[in-house]
């Protein structure tokens, strides 16, 4: 058995390519990006108004006094969306303009439509009556003022968000080169193990597959469900992983038969294959059993998952993802930092992954409760948690007040970096 940190050693040391592919900007949702996105445009393209109003020359009210206003002429109108207005332009002239509007050239403020006074009426608008004095650029977003051409928008690596195809389309960027997503080729085992509805008490519905096939949207991977293993079944497993390594499944991870018991065969199988890598058995709590091995001269690796529910999400949530994040290039998650609701203890050289609600004070404080029922059996207290708290190694005991660590069970803490 190793440490926590070693394991994550190994992980890092560990790590296949995954190739780039070329897709549609707009279908990229939770895509790893492969190369900076730069603007192809300044944004917003052109001068416009900020504010439905009139545009004027700020030069023609420089004299411009309380008692002795100045009439401008309406000329014309402009819509957002319009071309550009080519007529003549005239001192003491002015436009109606809605908001996103092109500014003409010829004028240089906006004077919002809350703030105008029409003569003769508002019925008959001919002219605007203005008493005082406008200044250059009032109103006015300047073209480039939120992007330049060319300046960067995304950085590399960065996980694809709603937020950034807006920006995508906004900016014109049809096409950008992101990670292919990893193919996971996924096992359940055990002669239990039914996909079955109605079961006898000596089976066990097969809940790990379809925990981990609905992460796959957040998670950044392809689920590939194998089905299940049967205890006699080591020579099937071992032709699963001959046929992977010629194909395009990058990783093999299996749930169950990782223990010592007499039908466990996934580490037997998986050390008869020449490997660069591997370990077997955690100081963690849950998970202990868990595997993990890579392919000599080969860009495969195996994760072998213990079978117990809460075991093999924990597994998943704080060995498998990890690993993805490295073989993906993205930046190693920074922990919600929260404080600790009630005392917990644990065994001191294991690391402990609890099942915890998150939630805020009135005044603000970030605040954490680690749930009763922490057993590796038990799925009650994962329903009612938001959060993984990880407890170090270390100490045994963590005392009410403490700040420790949490990982979002779900998906990623990378939205928060």
């Amino acid at each position: 058995m190793i440490s926590y940190q070693n394991s994550k050693k190994i992980l890092s040391n560990a790590i296949i390519r995954i190739q780039d592919e070329n897709i549609k900007s707009m279908n990229s949702l939770n895509r790893v990006l492969s190369e900076n996105i730069y603007s192809k445009m300044n944004y917003p393209s052109a001068n416009n108004a900020a504010f439905d109003g009139y545009a004027i020359n700020s030069k023609d009210i420089k004299q411009i006094k309380k008692r002795f206003p100045q009439h401008f002429k309406i000329i014309g109108s402009l819509s957002a969306g319009a071309k550009p207005f080519k007529k003549k332009i005239d001192k003491f002239n002015a436009v109606e303009i809605m908001t996103g509007g092109i500014i003409p050239k010829g004028f240089d403020a906006i004077i919002p439509i809350e703030q105008i006074k029409f003569y003769p009426n508002k019925n008959k608008k001919k002219y605007i009556i203005i008493d005082k004095k406008v200044k250059k650029n009032d109103h006015v977003r300047f073209a480039g003022s939120d992007y330049k051409k060319n300046e960067l928008v995304i950085k590399k690596n960065t996980i694809i968000q709603p937020n950034h195809i807006l920006a995508f389309k906004t900016l014109g960027i049809k096409n950008i080169k992101v990670k292919k997503k990893i193919n996971i080729l996924f096992f359940s085992t055990g002669n239990e193990i039914s996909n079955k509805d109605n079961i006898p008490d000596w089976k066990v519905r097969s809940s790990n597959s379809q925990y981990i096939r609905n992460l796959d949207k957040n998670f950044l991977f392809n689920f590939i469900d194998g089905g299940i293993l049967k205890d006699h079944h080591q020579k099937l497993y071992k032709s699963k992983i001959n046929r992977m390594l010629n194909s395009n499944i990058n990783i093999i991870i299996t749930s169950g038969a990782v223990s010592a018991g007499k039908f466990d065969y996934i580490p037997s199988v998986v050390r008869s294959f020449q490997l660069s890598n591997y370990f077997k058995s955690v100081a963690i709590r849950p998970g202990k059993p868990i595997l993990f091995a890579k392919i000599k001269n080969k860009q495969k690796a195996i994760f072998g998952l213990p079978g117990n529910p809460m075991s093999s999400a924990a597994c998943f949530r704080f060995f498998v993802y990890p690993y993805f994040e490295k073989i993906l290039g993205l930046s190693a998650e920074k922990p919600i930092k929260a404080i600790l609701k009630n005392t917990f203890n644990k065994k001191k050289n294991f690391v402990r992954f609890a099942k915890s609600k998150l939630n805020t004070t009135k005044n603000g404080r970030i605040e954490v409760e680690i749930l009763r029922g922490q057993e590796s059996f038990r799925i009650k207290s994962f329903v009612k948690s938001n959060i993984w708290a990880l407890l170090p190694a270390g100490k045994s005991k963590f005392k009410k007040g403490e700040i420790i660590d949490c990982f979002l069970p779900n998906h990623s803490n990378q939205s928060l970096l």
